[in-house]
């Protein structure tokens, strides 16, 4: 499907890509969050998308040639969403817009450790993030021996700060 472009400029090309209010969440929860399927992006993300501009969205990104849709071999009825080449590429956008955010919007601070790790980790840390993407959703090989995964790493860092925060908040006696 082709875009209706205003011009040819990179950057109104890009914002005719994403800049509606759910693209870059949905794209954000499967990178970030693993969600893959549905149901799990339709209940996982805390902005609250409803079922129908996710089903809008979803094969608006297909259409785009971000994502693509197989059936998932562990249940009949379910689809897998997965990443293309296009949308894993987005990895050091995100690391940026993350770490513009953290700086100059009122953000959480257990919401905005994974992008302060993103930003401290630069490049090396987003192209390990990228293999295991590719090696998620696309199957490239992947060298097991680099340690934990990304994802892992930054699900743990949110997890320490929320534990800290409710420590904090509720003190043992």
């Amino acid at each position: 499907m082709p875009l209706d472009r205003r011009s040819g400029c990179p950057i109104n090309l890009s914002l005719e890509v994403f800049g509606d209010r759910w693209s870059l969440i949905i794209l954000r929860d499967m990178i970030f969050g693993g969600r893959r399927h549905f149901r799990e992006l339709l209940n996982g993300s805390m902005e609250g998308i409803a079922s129908n501009i996710l089903a809008d969205r979803l094969k608006r990104l297909m259409e785009l040639g971000m994502l693509t849709k197989a059936h998932d071999p562990s249940h009949k009825q379910k689809a897998i969403y997965s990443l293309t080449e296009m949308a894993i590429t987005l990895v050091p956008i995100l690391a940026h817009l993350g770490a513009w955010g953290r700086i100059w919007l009122p953000t959480s601070e257990e919401l905005s450790i994974r992008a302060e790790l993103l930003e401290k980790g630069g490049p090396p840390l987003w192209e390990k993030f990228m293999a295991e993407l590719r090696h998620e959703h696309l199957g490239t090989p992947l060298d097991e021996t680099c340690g934990p995964s990304v994802r892992a790493t930054l699900r743990a860092a949110y997890e320490a700060v929320v534990a800290e925060k409710a420590a904090y908040v509720s003190p043992a006696a």
